[in-house]
């Protein structure tokens, strides 16, 4: 499945429903809620949506706002090692079992939410 097809496959409502389900994880989540501004929920899910929908389907509103993604320059101001990165993709795989998303779908998404987590990653442990 290519990013075309897995983007027709899941939509944008799809994505936004993943990415809702994600954050209501990560704010009641120890480790990573504290990461994220109290004061910019709203702002922090938008950001991931939009990125998600410009990644998987070339929709432009993220880079028309915010630019070119640099996800590793963005996160480095946050310590994140091992422990951050697998408590991330256990919630955003809850998140994709929670909304449905077709299994091969979901196989595509972990392998690639997999490859990014770990590029975020800049603490050694």
């Amino acid at each position: 499945m290519n990013e075309a097809e897995l983007y027709a496959a899941i939509g944008e409502d799809g994505i936004s429903g993943m990415v809702a389900a994600f954050y209501r994880r990560i704010r009641q989540d120890d480790l990573l809620g504290p990461m994220y501004p109290s004061e910019d929920w709203e702002g922090s899910e938008q950001r991931l949506r939009e990125f998600l929908w410009f990644r998987l389907g070339g929709d432009p509103r993220y880079v028309e706002s915010r630019g070119h993604p640099r996800l590793r320059m963005r996160h480095m101001p946050f310590s994140i090692g091992v422990a951050e990165r697998d408590r991330w993709l256990k919630l955003m795989r809850e998140a994709m079992e929670e909304v449905d998303l077709p299994a091969a779908a979901q196989l595509e998404l972990d392998a690639f939410f997999s490859q990014v987590a770990d590029f975020m990653r800049n603490r050694e442990d």
